[in-house]
């Protein structure tokens, strides 16, 4: 036991030795390393410091809301220090723009939004996402404003009155529903939106003005009112103008450096242009007809599967569309039901009364689907109109089938034996048998009748025929 003792000893010693030999070469060069690191890592660093680019066209969404809240969370995990929104909207949704702002009060990235190129806009929606951001910025040629929420465009204005009473004294404002639902949505818009300007040292002023007389200015008048911070000609200039300007983000002192920045344009991820396209309310109106039609084609076709696993997939998507749309659910019966009808005229032809009722039904419901009035957030009235008009020369042909086929002679049952060539089979005079449609009949006739003379019928009783002779 004591040599294996010694024995072990030994081996550990000269495994000792052999990783000191292998190990010390390294862990020297590693030394020498270090001594430059501090100078190669601040080059290295310095190299990296980027600002991260993103793009807002057209209006705004839960795609542009998931594409912007997830590269701000990129941008937070890649250490930038610039986040640069390059926007053109006539305006969005509104859980949509609360999400976008929540994630920009909250982002530990500065966030620079601009309003660009010459020509672009940042109305409604818009204007609250520039009022959110660290710094505003717009180039030449562009506006902002019109934030008055859409719903209650064309209305009355909240807590208007209404002229003069009988004694001289202005009315008090109506006090319907129709007019405090509007008050609720336009104070809520105006708490917003001084919220938001109060946060980042802008014009407060302005901001109630543009959400209760939906007041739109040019660039040159927002820099004059305090609305934005500058006014840049591209991303090169706002990134010179901004340097050194301290801004707060989440309550702490930040003094901008970008003399040195690079610029990196973050796409949207497949997630957000798969969300991109089917919330866009065209594709998923056209998703819901195809998952309806489907399954109903299903429904009268058993065992045909295609259009079954087709439909479900297209109508599920649907309502996952629908559910982050605002979808007047009245417009979304009606267009149920117009299909319903348009295919109950089909299976049980009503010369028309169904039919177009269900088109009547469609275009309404179609037309009422998206209850918003932004644009780019409506179902296309030129394929409203193709739908309406495809379904109503299909329901035409559907008629014109359905009254030929009224029109046809009978070519089978009881009635079409009416009229029907026989010859009797044997000489009778008031009963006998007669072979019609290669069939034996009993037979009754008020004319005597002889074996093989030619006869037509004239009735049915039972199982027995009435007959004539043919030449009679």
């Amino acid at each position: 036991m004591g040599m294996l003792f010694h024995a072990s000893i030994k081996i550990q010693n000269i495994w000792i030795c052999f990783l000191m030999a292998v190990l010390m070469p390294a862990l020297s060069n590693a030394l020498d390393e270090q001594a430059t690191l501090p100078g190669e890592d601040i080059l290295a660093v310095a190299a990296e410091r980027q600002a991260m680019l993103l793009d807002i066209q057209g209006p705004i969404g839960p795609a542009t809301a998931e594409y912007l809240i997830n590269s701000l969370e990129k941008s937070t995990e890649r250490n930038a220090e610039l986040v640069i929104i390059r926007m053109d909207t006539p305006g969005g949704l509104d859980a949509s723009t609360r999400d976008i702002i929540k994630a920009i009060l909250n982002s530990p990235v500065p966030v620079a939004t601009f309003v660009t190129p010459g020509g672009a806009r940042a109305a409604s929606a818009g204007m609250y996402i520039l009022y959110a951001s660290h710094v505003a910025a717009m180039s030449p040629a562009t506006n902002v404003g019109a934030a008055t929420p859409v719903s209650i465009i064309g209305g009355e204005s909240p807590g208007k009155k209404q002229g003069p009473s009988e004694n001289g004294e202005d009315a008090k404002p109506e006090a319907d529903t129709g007019n405090t639902m509007m008050r609720k949505a336009v104070n809520d818009s105006v708490a917003y939106a001084r919220g938001l300007a109060n946060r980042n040292g802008r014009n407060a002023d302005w901001a109630e003005l543009a959400v209760r007389e939906a007041a739109s200015i040019t660039a040159e008048k927002a820099l004059e009112m305090g609305v934005i911070d500058l006014i840049a000609t591209d991303i090169s200039d706002l990134l010179k103008q901004i340097n050194g300007r301290t801004i707060t983000v989440r309550d702490r002192v930040w003094v901008l450096d970008t003399a040195s920045l690079e610029v990196e344009r973050l796409e949207p991820d497949w997630k957000a242009e798969l969300l991109g396209v089917i919330t866009s309310p065209t594709v998923a109106y056209l998703l819901l007809l195809i998952g309806i039609y489907g399954l109903f084609f299903e429904g009268y076709n058993p065992g045909a599967i295609f259009p079954g696993v087709i439909g479900a997939i297209c109508l599920i998507i649907a309502l996952y569309a629908f559910q982050m749309l605002p979808v007047n659910y009245a417009g979304f019966a009606l267009l149920a039901l117009g299909i319903i009808l348009m295919i109950g005229e089909a299976v049980v032809p009503s010369f028309g009364v169904l039919g177009i009722g269900g088109v009547i039904s469609l275009v309404i419901g179609s037309i009422i689907l998206i209850d918003t009035d932004i644009p780019g957030l409506t179902v296309s009235r030129p394929l409203i109109g193709a739908l309406a008009l495809i379904s109503s020369l299909g329901l035409m042909g559907i008629i014109g089938i359905a009254l030929k086929a009224r029109l046809r002679p009978v070519v089978s049952g009881r009635e079409q034996l009416i009229g029907a060539p026989g010859s009797a089979l044997t000489d009778f005079y008031h009963e006998g048998e007669v072979f019609v449609h290669s069939e034996r009949w009993s037979a009754k006739s008020d004319s005597p009748l002889r074996e093989g003379q030619a006869v037509v019928v004239t009735g049915i009783d039972g199982l027995t025929l009435k007959v004539r002779p043919a030449d009679e």
